[in-house]
């Protein structure tokens, strides 16, 4: 059987592919401690699973239409006024099998074949496949730590052409946890007016930050570019529902009804009693998205002096998400134990594994070779041991 050209190009994800190693190594019984999961180690709120089963019993188990609830649109406006203080119609709202199916729809309906996205490095694994299934071109920009990874206007002005269309941000970062600064984004408002690009703002984490803040984005610094900005979230992160796959894409009604004609198409509505729980988790209470935002702090602010303190790691200060994104490239070419040289971080990742029985992420899906990325989703006593266990595997390198 011949596969598609375009299936034989799309790789797998990085993140996926550690943490299903990692399983298997556990499942083998031995003992990993698993830093590579993007999701919260805490459970669903117990008021939103109680919804859930409400609206089992009500009902909720057939189609619903492509667009979503109406209520849970309401909701998601609801959400915007409430955090951003934006203005939203729920004609304007798409609800998604998770934030992922929002980015490939919003992919879908604004490429054409050649068309160029701007995507800001170090980014998360799935934007350039999502960019290149669409028969677009991912153009990556890049940054550094020093800047907290912002990249300098002339850096993203330089790479434009006549067939960009268009930009994806995410603040909070994924795999960096940095927050992009109010005049980063300011900068970056001024380009896309120049050049009537659209952007792309996944805002996934922009509840688990770390100043006390609330939420920022592209459209909080530049309320003009409304037409142009397309506002993708969910409900996987902040309130620990990622097994729950419900999503949404915000912005301009006519890419919206756009969105819901693919997806009609496609997977037609998200899951309908999982809908409903959502709605609880947007409009009830939100205690627990703070609560479980203060145990991330904590956790973020011990694994980065924990890891400070690994001579040759250079680790990257989280400022939100549940990440913290560590520079490893000092133990590049230096040999394990058995002999092999460590030549990039995906050597690295696997020696940690193998060896050292911790599952990291390679920085080069993130399209930051030098770095692994570090997921603090554990529990304090996990993340001390983790380290630990870095400590002896990286120590054991010649």
């Amino acid at each position: 059987m011949r596969l598609s050209e375009r299936i034989q190009r799309l790789k797998p994800s990085a993140t996926l592919a550690v943490d299903a190693r990692a399983k298997e190594l556990r499942a083998q019984g031995v003992d990993v401690l698993n830093l590579s999961a993007g999701e919260p180690d805490f459970d669903t709120p117990a008021h939103i699973r109680e919804a859930a089963k409400k609206a089992l019993d009500q009902g909720y188990t057939r189609y619903l239409p492509v667009a979503g609830l109406a209520e849970l649109r309401e909701a998601v406006c609801f959400r915007l006024k409430e955090d951003y203080g934006f203005e939203y119609r729920p004609e304007e709202v798409l609800i998604t099998c998770g934030a992922k199916q929002a980015l490939f729809n919003l992919a879908q309906a604004l490429l054409n074949p050649g068309d160029e996205v701007l995507i800001l490095a170090p980014y998360w694994v799935s934007y350039p496949p999502i960019v290149e299934l669409a028969g677009g071109v991912p153009v990556i920009v890049p940054s550094t730590p020093e800047r907290n990874f912002e990249p300098q206007p002339e850096e993203i002005e330089a790479r434009l052409s006549e067939r960009t269309r268009g930009l994806i941000l995410n603040s909070p970062s994924n795999p960096t946890g940095a927050i992009y600064s109010r005049d980063f984004l300011a900068a970056v408002a001024e380009i896309v007016r120049r050049h009537h690009l659209w952007v792309v703002s996944d805002d996934i984490y922009d509840r688990l930050r770390f100043d006390g803040k609330q939420p920022e984005n592209l459209l909080s610094v530049a309320p003009d570019l409304r037409e142009q900005v397309f506002l993708v979230n969910g409900v996987s992160k902040a309130y620990a529902m990622t097994g729950w796959r419900i999503g949404w894409a915000v912005g301009p009604e006519e890419v919206i009804r756009a969105c819901a004609k693919l997806q009609g198409q496609s997977t037609s509505n998200a899951t309908a009693f999982a809908q409903k729980a959502a709605v609880t988790a947007l409009t009830g209470p939100q205690d627990c998205v703070k609560e479980m935002c203060q145990a991330f702090a904590a956790r973020a602010a011990f694994f980065f002096e924990a890891l400070s303190r690994l001579p040759g790691l250079r680790p990257h200060r989280p400022q939100g998400t549940f990440y913290l994104f560590a520079d490893f490239s000092s133990f590049y070419g230096r040999k394990t134990p058995s002999g092999k040289e460590i030549r990039d971080s995906v050597d690295l990742a696997t020696y940690l594994l193998e060896e050292g029985r911790v599952a990291t992420v390679p920085g080069v899906a993130f399209g930051e070779d030098r770095f692994l990325r570090l997921s603090f989703a554990q529990g304090v006593e996990t993340l001390r041991e983790a380290v630990s266990r870095l400590e002896e595997a990286l120590s054991a390198l010649e």
